[in-house]
């Protein structure tokens, strides 16, 4: 399988003060890493998720012949999607010892620091992207944000990892429709 290594996160997180919940990842895949992005590994179903549940597809633009943008311009949509619909993005880790993408040979974790967002910024509720952000988020996350006295509820969603194909592409939009029922419930506040 491949020997660990120890692996920086690489880049920041994605919010405004205006981002209402914070969706996090456990740790950005090689694929991510490398375009130093969220959910960027072309068979992740994360951008289409999203797309479907805000009826809004320029976080997966394709241009008239059929062609994508280039990297740059795709990570500028994606980031421009996000703060648009007062999401904000990171993962639960800052660095860990991780072979490849594999979530479950994680060692070694240490948390992001996640209260330096929230505190400047609307976030209501934090969703978690797959069983192990959840689990990692519990264990090393949340005892950080409890000690900040920061009570954030956090909702455990699916994997949108092509690793996760037993869940269908329209189950996982059934899914993450909560993010977009909590921006809403959060702006009419």
């Amino acid at each position: 399988m491949g020997t660990p290594q120890h692996v920086e996160h690489g880049f920041g997180p994605v919010w405004n003060s205006d981002s209402s919940v914070l969706v996090l990842g456990s740790f950005p895949s090689p694929k991510s890493r490398e375009q130093g992005f969220y959910y960027m590994h072309p068979r992740n179903r994360f951008w289409p998720v999203m797309s479907a549940i805000f009826a809004d597809d320029t976080a997966c633009p394709i241009t008239d012949d059929g062609i994508g943008t280039s990297p740059r311009q795709l990570l500028e949509a994606r980031r421009s999607f996000a703060i648009r619909h007062r999401i904000a993005l990171w993962d639960v880790l800052e660095s860990c010892d991780i072979i490849g993408a594999s979530d479950a040979s994680i060692r070694n974790p240490v948390a992001t620091d996640l209260g330096s967002i929230i505190t400047r910024s609307s976030i209501q509720r934090i969703f978690t992207t797959g069983a192990k952000a959840a689990t990692l988020f519990r264990s090393y996350a949340k005892p950080r944000l409890d000690e900040q006295g920061l009570d954030i509820p956090m909702t455990a969603l699916p994997s949108t990892s092509p690793a996760n194909a037993a869940m269908r592409l329209p189950a996982l939009i059934e899914s993450y429709r909560s993010i977009a029922i909590s921006i809403e419930r959060a702006s009419a506040h």
